[in-house]
């Protein structure tokens, strides 16, 4: 109805467009004529018919002795001059007049005929126009999350129409990986909450049947709280994910460089156990943001570096004036094919073991999260045969 109604309208506008040119043009025309067929007839008469006519009588030579007298000849002249140029006058009317009544009936005829064709014309044009525009409907209608891969590949030439059509491709791509990183994330997120909660059961199951011993259950409650440790540490991530989706709720001037120092001193005891040597290289930097959420986009990226590294490694903070923060660590090789896949949540390099300090893999993912609330963009490169990472932020100037 909706399409139908928008054809309506434009077939209205361009047939009133055509109409009217063809009214405009068909008055011209007759006004151009109207005003010049007069003289074109009289001119032509007057050259067709002689001004005097010829009395029969003179017709041959009369005589000298005969000829009419001076004083009488040039009333005679006269009376045939006004008789001749009253005939070409009525003449020149009665032509004028026929050949304007001629002209009106044609003229009607073929406007009328000029605007039966405008309007299909117009129809067609119109239905033209919109054809694009009820293939991206039917395409809309047919969506679903079963078939988000199909696309309208409109093919017709550059336009409006055909950038509206590219765009709308160009949704659907952003919304089909959306869509699919919200189901690879509901089912990761699942899988990782329902292991802690099946590892618990069997530690309650397994280690404590029979008649367990003191000893017993101190390893059995050990490792309760070490599974409900992973189980909240999950929880918080999933929960700081979510909020750092939704956007800031405040902003405020934050300085970078003294964040970076704070966290890697904060992070020097984790460091120390694993043999690795973290260096921050700083320039004065604030950024607008939340301070508590840029305190975790910084350790989580510092952590990631000494939790996946090699032993005696090092992990490199470099704050740069420009607005760019970027942490590089030594570690294992990583192969380039794997870098983008990094900040999606739940992705490791390696398949989890569920070690202890291993982390649930939403670090990088939280960090891309964090640093799109604050309009800044998060990438990742692979050091190369030397092995490790390096991630760089970039915040807006």
């Amino acid at each position: 109805m909706g399409m139908s109604s928008e054809r309506s309208r434009l077939t209205a506008l361009y047939g009133g467009l055509l109409l009217l040119a063809g009214a405009l043009l068909t008055g011209v025309v007759y006004l151009l004529v109207q005003q010049g067929l007069y003289s074109s007839i009289s001119t032509a008469v007057t050259t067709a018919v002689p001004r005097g006519p010829v009395p029969p009588w003179r017709s041959t030579p009369l005589p000298l002795v005969t000829a009419v007298p001076a004083q009488r000849t040039k009333p005679l002249e006269k009376a045939d001059d006004d008789t001749g140029a009253i005939a070409v006058t009525k003449i020149s009317d009665l032509a004028g007049e026929a050949a304007l009544n001629r002209l009106l009936t044609v003229s009607v005829i073929v406007f009328a005929a000029y605007a039966v064709v405008s309007i299909a014309l117009a129809w067609w044009m119109a239905g033209r126009v919109l054809r694009p525009v009820a293939v991206i409907t039917g395409t809309a209608r047919r969506l679903s999350g079963a078939n988000l891969h199909e696309r309208i590949a409109l093919d017709a030439p550059q336009g409006e129409l055909k950038r509206l059509a590219d765009t709308f491709d160009e949704m659907l791509d952003r919304i089909e990986r959306l869509v699919g990183a919200q189901q690879r994330f509901a089912a990761n997120a699942a899988h990782e909450l329902r292991t802690p909660l099946a590892v618990q059961r069997a530690a309650a199951e397994i280690g404590l049947a029979g008649e367990p011993d003191a000893e017993r259950v101190a390893m059995i409650r050990k490792k309760l709280i070490s599974v409900a440790d992973d189980s909240e540490e999950l929880i918080e991530g999933l929960l700081l994910l979510a909020a750092s989706e939704q956007g800031l709720e405040r902003r405020e001037p934050v300085a970078l460089d003294v964040l970076a120092h704070a966290v890697a001193d904060g992070l020097g005891a984790e460091a120390a156990a694993w043999h690795v040597t973290v260096t921050v290289e700083a320039e004065p930097l604030t950024v607008e943001g939340d301070g508590v959420l840029l305190d975790r986009l910084v350790h989580n990226l510092v952590a990631n570096g000494v939790r996946y590294n090699v032993p005696d490694g090092t992990v490199t903070v470099r704050v740069e004036g420009d607005g760019t923060l970027e942490v590089t660590n030594t570690g294992p090789e990583v192969p380039p094919e794997t870098v983008p896949h990094l900040f999606e949540p739940f992705r490791r390099l390696n398949e989890r073991t569920h070690a202890r300090g291993e982390g649930a893999g939403l670090g990088l993912s939280i960090v891309a999260a964090i640093a799109r609330a604050h309009g800044a963009q998060a990438t990742a490169e692979a050091n190369g045969a030397g092995g490790g990472l390096t991630v760089r932020i970039s915040f807006a100037p």
